[in-house]
């Protein structure tokens, strides 16, 4: 396997540090990871490895706001001045074309974790013909009432400062069903090597601004809008995965919500996938082996 980071500015001269992982023997093809909220693609390593190890080269950007590029920028959890949510949507487009131009004969797919998986289907409301597939792990599905709530409330806030409160309020539950969470990030997986490596990264874990949940919330209202899909193709192969013990998924009911809003929406390639007592980062759970697996077998079944 070979591993290769490089920068790409952005259409608005946003610096975005991206991460290649190509096998060494020729591939059948690419993978492009869109990862979640307060991490970075480096997280990815070992799954990138798997991926690699069946066939696939996989790409993945740190967000704005996120990793070396939210660094880069000077602030981690901050997108941009306006209309972040739908930058980093753009960003990912821009990486797309730059794979679609380096690997011209190979089909591309997407997989968004959590945040990221709201990217990917932000993404597909425009770009849905340019792309294989999608796998969305992690997601969920939200009230329009909700959102407005949140999207109203977050706009009252410091654009640039911590918002604390928004945090507490958003994630403050998350760990309720959950028996022993001494760190407060339980709720992620069940894992505890992986949370002590979380607690450890410096690009994990902080506490995003105002402007980024106002950004956040706007781009929630308009993935949850059906309107906004008349353009998606009816035969674009979906998978969805989340641990049943997901709080961003509600315990899996958003999961299957968010499979019905796709199929009342004339998609037809759905399939969900729930794993027993998994929590939100099913790639860094106990049985992370079997959630790389079903994602694979998924993945070639959408290739063949």
């Amino acid at each position: 396997m070979k591993q290769q980071t490089f920068w790409y500015q952005t259409d608005d001269h946003t610096d975005v540090f991206i991460k290649k992982w190509e096998p060494a023997f020729p591939a059948k093809g690419v993978i492009q990871i869109a990862h979640g909220m307060m991490e970075h693609i480096e997280r990815y390593h070992d799954f990138a490895t798997y991926l690699t190890s069946q066939g696939f080269i996989v790409y993945g950007n740190d967000h704005r706001g996120h990793g070396k590029t939210g660094e880069k920028q000077g602030m981690l959890g901050y997108f941009a001045e306006t209309d972040g949510f739908y930058k980093a949507v753009h960003d990912l487009r821009q990486v797309s074309e730059l794979i679609q131009t380096s690997h011209p004969s190979l089909p591309v797919f997407l997989f968004g974790h959590s945040m990221g998986s709201f990217f990917v289907r932000s993404y597909i409301q425009s770009y849905s013909n340019s792309i294989s597939g999608v796998i969305l792990s992690g997601t969920g599905y939200y009230p329009t009432t909700q959102l407005i709530a949140g999207q109203r409330l977050a706009s009252l806030l410091p654009p640039k400062e911590k918002a604390v409160w928004m945090n507490k309020l958003v994630f403050g539950s998350f760990n309720k069903k959950v028996d022993y969470a001494p760190t407060g990030f339980e709720w992620l997986t069940r894992s505890t090597e992986a949370i002590d490596k979380y607690m450890k990264d410096p690009y994990t874990g902080f506490i995003p601004t105002g402007q980024f949940f106002y950004d956040l919330f706007t781009g929630l209202r308009s993935i949850h809008n059906s309107n906004n899909y008349l353009q998606i193709r009816c035969d674009l192969p979906v998978l969805l995965i989340s641990g049943d013990h997901d709080p961003v998924g509600n315990y899996a009911k958003g999961v299957w919500k968010t499979a019905e809003f796709y199929t009342n929406c004339g998609l037809t390639q759905i399939v969900t996938m729930l794993f027993a007592n998994g929590r939100h980062e099913l790639i860094h759970e106990w049985n992370k082996q079997e959630v790389y697996e079903v994602i694979m077998q998924w993945t070639k079944k959408a290739i063949a």
